[in-house]
């Protein structure tokens, strides 16, 4: 009897999940985008070598092509997710989807590095207010529960194939042209843009009331720029230490006026009380050591393949493609994981994956075969099917629809944060490593040791996740507790269900 009734109760959750035909054209369109972003960043990386080679730019020149990207893309997310709330998600996903179209074609007739820089810098900038935009139109257009869950599994996972096939795609229109890895994100730009007139729906006439906090926006967006520039810089221990210290501290000194600013303002750009959900708090926590995880042993794993064994980009794509499986498993499995045991146990499975998959190649030698290096491929991608969509899950549940922005804002300002972080970090421990000595040996060595960062990094995203929750005292009744706080109108919503 309770079996039939547990699994009554399963089905009719799955039942309330399923989407209709309207549902599915608004995810295809936002996952269009968040897939557009992925695949931008993953195949600009494979273009670098000809981009250098046709411009003339110098090795600064050609990091700053990358840098000024993220430097764009950090920087506004907060900005981005608050604007989305009080001017309109829908539009500010359509008008700066149209900045990224028009900037990424730009970049593809750059015949200069200032020209290549702008473009970069502002499409940036672009992605920085088009991806809170489009993870809170997610949030508020699927009710709180399975049908959302299932949405943001889905989302995520376009986001992974992005890259995953971004480094692919990226090798083949290189071997063209590199310009074609500026004008191909154009095409699927004007697609998705005549989709989102279509699908995405209009905004609600009694938005989120209250000004923008442009001192606040100002100090932030500060902030994140200085410690973007800062941490990038991390990558070239040495190198302008003093200009690199400069910009970190002067990023965490804005950043600690940003947060005064905040307690004093009547309509915050980051609303403070938010914080008070320790689990909105572990979820960002997580994201940041989670994304310096992967994306730092992503790093590092290139580096392996393309200078120690010598292969060609495109081989080092299609070798990497078998991350992406999270697109197989993150809509089919995750839900039903998530249903079954819970948001947070399903991260730290995700988590464990991820330590091992970069813990594999700690023994790795420089006549590895492929087939030994599957296994480490299969785990990142099921880490990812497993992390990204719950923790997206886990930092939006019970927050307003008036705030989905701003949270989605700073959901994703960890990830990049994390990202940054987590390649510089990589990066500058291979570079110390090698020091001053040369051979392939040398290098392998310098590549074991930089693997601890990654490793390290997923262990202590899994210990943050897993960590005993606080039971409530079970000696009398208590009111629910509210993790949300009343709107402009002074209406309080009622409390979400806890996340398991």
């Amino acid at each position: 009897m309770t079996d039939g009734t547990t699994s009554r109760s399963r089905e009719s959750v799955r039942a309330a999940a399923r989407f209709t035909l309207r549902d599915w054209g608004l995810l295809l369109v936002l996952c269009g985008a968040i897939f557009l972003e992925g695949s931008d960043i993953a195949m600009l990386s494979v273009a670098l070598p000809g981009i250098r080679a046709d411009l003339g730019l110098a090795t600064g020149e050609l990091g700053g092509v990358v840098t000024a990207y993220v430097v764009g893309y950090g920087g506004f997310m907060l900005l981005g997710g608050r604007a989305a709330d009080l001017y309109g998600r829908r539009r500010m996903f359509v008008l700066w989807l149209l900045v990224f179209l028009v900037f990424s074609g730009l970049g593809g007739f750059a015949t200069d590095a200032w020209m290549l820089l702008l473009s970069r810098f502002v499409t940036g900038v672009a992605a920085g207010f088009l991806t809170p935009a489009g993870m809170s139109l997610i949030t508020t257009s699927f009710a709180e529960g399975p049908r959302r869950n299932r949405a943001l599994v889905v989302y995520g996972a376009a986001g992974a194939a992005g890259f995953s096939l971004g480094l692919v795609v990226g090798g083949l229109l290189a071997a063209i042209h590199w310009r074609w890895v500026f004008f191909a994100p154009v095409l699927l730009a004007v697609v998705l843009l005549a989709l989102a007139l279509v699908t995405v729906p209009r905004d609600a006439t009694g938005r989120v009331r209250g000004a923008l906090d442009v001192l606040g926006a100002v100090l932030a967006t500060s902030a994140m720029v200085l410690l973007a520039v800062g941490i990038v810089r991390l990558e070239h221990p040495g190198e302008g230490l003093a200009w690199t210290v400069a910009a970190l501290g002067g990023g965490a000194v804005l950043l600690g006026a940003f947060v005064a600013r905040q307690r004093r303002a009547p309509h915050p750009l980051l609303p403070l009380r938010l914080f008070r959900s320790t689990e909105l708090v572990r979820a960002n926590v997580t994201a940041v050591l989670f994304a310096g995880g992967f994306y730092g042993f992503q790093v590092l794993l290139t580096l392996y393949l393309q200078e120690l064994r010598g292969w060609t980009p495109l081989q080092t794509g299609l070798a990497m493609l078998l991350m992406a499986i999270d697109v197989v498993l993150a809509p089919v499995l995750t839900p039903r994981l998530v249903e079954r045991f819970g948001v947070p146990r399903v991260i730290v499975g995700g988590l464990v994956a991820g330590t091992l998959a970069a813990a594999w190649f700690l023994a790795s030698g420089l006549d590895w075969t492929y087939a030994v290096m599957v296994p480490s491929m299969a785990l990142v991608g099921v880490a990812f099917a497993l992390v990204y969509g719950p923790i997206a899950i886990a930092a939006t549940t019970g927050v307003t629809d008036a705030e989905q922005g701003v949270a989605g804002g700073v959901l994703n300002t960890a990830f990049q944060l994390g990202a940054a972080i987590g390649i510089s970090a990589a990066t500058a421990v291979s570079v110390l490593a090698l020091g001053d000595a040369t051979g392939p040996d040398a290098g392998l060595a310098a590549f074991h040791t930089a693997l601890w960062v990654p490793v390290a990094a997923f262990a202590l995203a899994a210990v943050a996740m897993g960590a005993p929750r606080r039971r409530r005292a079970t000696t009398a009744p208590a009111a629910p507790e509210r993790t949300t706080a009343p709107d402009d109108a002074g209406h309080v919503p009622e409390p979400a269900p806890a996340t398991r």
